[in-house]
């Protein structure tokens, strides 16, 4: 069994997070450290620790973590001028937080890397 995480904690409401998002798959919310004007994160509801971890029954809220992604770029005005969706994984990868966790970043013009 994976470690429990803050984002557990989050998706319960037991420590105070800016929700934007949650159903039954996933959970989206402002990161409390942005790298950007909008710099939200998507979870999946079940903790995953890595990419590594993905399995096949997974993937419905994987893919809902993706058209949650959309709906909030468009609802946040960014959707038009773009944004990036961004997913570490491990150590090495830039992973700090062992829940995956997809980074929607806009509202300003990111260059061609952005350090998460």
């Amino acid at each position: 069994m994976a470690q429990e995480t803050i984002f557990s904690k989050i998706i319960r409401k037991e420590i105070p997070a800016d929700i934007l998002y949650q159903d039954d798959l996933v959970t989206a919310f402002r990161d409390i450290q942005p790298k950007a004007k909008t710099h939200i994160l998507i979870i999946p509801n079940v903790l995953i620790p890595t990419v590594n971890d993905v399995e096949p029954d997974h993937e419905l809220a994987l893919g809902r973590m993706f058209t949650v992604a959309r709906k909030l770029a468009s609802d946040a005005g960014i959707a038009e001028d773009g944004y990036r969706l961004i997913m570490n994984c491990n150590r090495h990868g830039g992973q700090e937080v062992y829940h995956i966790h997809l980074h929607l970043v806009g509202g300003e013009p990111l260059g061609p890397l952005l350090s998460l």
